[in-house]
C-alpha cells in the first residue's frame, strides 16, 4: 500500500514511543509492587508479542510492489501478524485474570 513520504517513519516512531512508555510503566509498577509477578509477566509478554505483530504488519504494508509474488508475500505477512496478535491477546486476557484474582481474600 503506497503511503505519503514520511508516514511510515511516523508510524514506526509513534508506535515505538507509545510502546516504550507502556513497557517502562509496566516494569516500574512491577518493581514497585513485588507481588503478583505472573500477571506482570503475562502483560509484558502481551506487549512484546503485540510489538512483533506490528512489525510483521508494517513489513507487509511497506513491501516492494514490483516483486513478482508481492500479493502472496503481503498476505503471508498479514497472516503471521494476525496469528501473533491473537497470541498476544490471549496473554493479555490471562494477565487480566491474574490481576483480578490478586485482590481477592479467601476466607473460610
Amino acid at each position: 500500500m503506497p503511503l505519503e513520504e514520511g508516514v511510515f517513519e511516523l508510524l514506526i516512531g509513534g508506535f515505538s514511543v507509545v510502546m516504550g512508555i507502556a513497557i517502562l510503566t509496566l516494569l516500574l509498577l512491577w518493581l514497585q509492587k513485588k507481588n503478583n509477578s505472573s500477571a506482570y509477566v503475562w502483560t509484558l509478554l502481551h506487549l512484546i508479542l503485540f510489538s512483533v505483530a506490528v512489525y510483521f504488519f508494517l513489513k507487509a504494508i511497506s513491501f516492494d510492489y514490483e516483486h513478482v509474488m508481492a500479493s502472496e508475500e503481503n498476505s503471508f505477512q498479514i497472516g503471521v501478524a494476525g496469528i501473533i496478535w491473537t497470541f498476544s491477546m490471549f496473554c493479555l486476557i490471562i494477565g487480566i485474570f491474574k490481576f483480578s484474582n490478586s485482590g481477592k481474600v479467601i476466607t473460610s
